[in-house]
């Protein structure tokens, strides 16, 4: 069965602990491509609320003061989607991606009416991509896949309609997520969110031309398969991300995530392939404006 599973926002409401102190900054700035600002706001202890600031500005300058310098907000229902869209029409260093969550189309009355609403703002240019969308076999049981699918299938249309980047959330789904992008024929660019497959995933998903997003569980010491991951994947294929508030990197795994902690996830994937750090963040600049465009 479909397991009740709580929503994105409900678990993020629940979190406590504070936010940790800012790394060093990048030496290059580099662009958070997956976080969630209207979730990471709402953390109890979410930089500005407090003190009156606007939450949401002052999360965006606490980036830029370490090096990550444009934030890519991503959309998992109707609402978060509306809310990215409209904080990047006014916000410079934001631009969004819009889509119906693997997990939420399950429990969706109306889930052909939710998808025209997702096309509907898919059109904006500020709307960047489309996603995160996908399969999720972890979450939801073998009577919401099908609804999944056909969700992930009328995104993948709506991506190729707008010429916008797919943008996947790929959980315990590997070969069903190929199986249905091949079936469709998947968009000119793909980038597979918060990576979480093996090197074999990996080379299989750089032959298929797509981009490797890795969030902070790349730095996790249970993480070898995941290092083994990034060191086959070519830095043109690469990027970083946060999902903020979720994947803290280490060393503040288990504290609340926001973009200003990406440094250490850059850091820790410089370590791993052996990449010049410099380097390293300029690729996933160029590779981020080439998929997401100018800011």
């Amino acid at each position: 069965m479909t397991q009740p599973a709580e929503t994105r926002r409900q678990r993020a409401a629940r979190r406590t602990g504070e936010f940790p102190p800012p790394p060093a900054p990048l030496p290059v700035p580099v662009i958070d491509s997956h976080t969630h600002l209207d979730l990471t706001v709402a953390e109890p202890a979410a930089p500005g609320r407090d003190a009156g600031a606007d939450p949401v500005a002052t999360l965006v300058a606490g980036a830029a003061a370490v090096g990550v310098d444009r934030l890519v907000q991503v959309g998992v229902d109707l609402d978060s989607s509306r809310w990215g869209a409209d904080l990047a029409a006014r916000v410079p260093a934001v631009v969004a991606t819009v889509a119906l969550h693997p997990n939420e189309a399950p429990r969706l009355a109306d889930l052909d009416e939710a998808l025209r609403g997702i096309e509907a703002l898919a059109a904006a240019d500020r709307v960047r991509g489309v996603g995160e969308t996908g399969l999720d076999h972890f979450r939801t049981g073998p009577d919401g896949l099908a609804a999944q699918e056909a969700s992930f299938r009328a995104h993948i249309a709506i991506a190729k309609r707008y010429g916008k980047p797919l943008v996947i959330h790929d959980r315990d789904a590997h070969a069903d997520v190929l199986r249905v992008l091949d079936d469709e024929g998947a968009p000119a660019t793909v980038v597979m969110h918060c990576f979480s497959g093996d090197a074999d995933f990996a080379a299989e998903c750089v032959r298929r031309g797509f981009v490797l997003s890795f969030a902070g569980t790349v730095t996790f010491g249970n993480a070898a398969a995941l290092r083994a991951a990034a060191q086959v994947t070519p830095l043109d294929q690469l990027l970083v991300e946060t999902d903020a508030p979720y994947l803290t990197p280490m060393p503040h795994r288990g504290q609340p995530n926001a973009s200003y902690l990406i440094p250490h996830t850059v850091r820790s994937l410089a370590e791993t392939t052996g990449a010049d750090l410099d380097e390293l963040c300029a690729a996933i600049s160029a590779t981020g404006e080439r998929v997401f465009g100018p800011w």
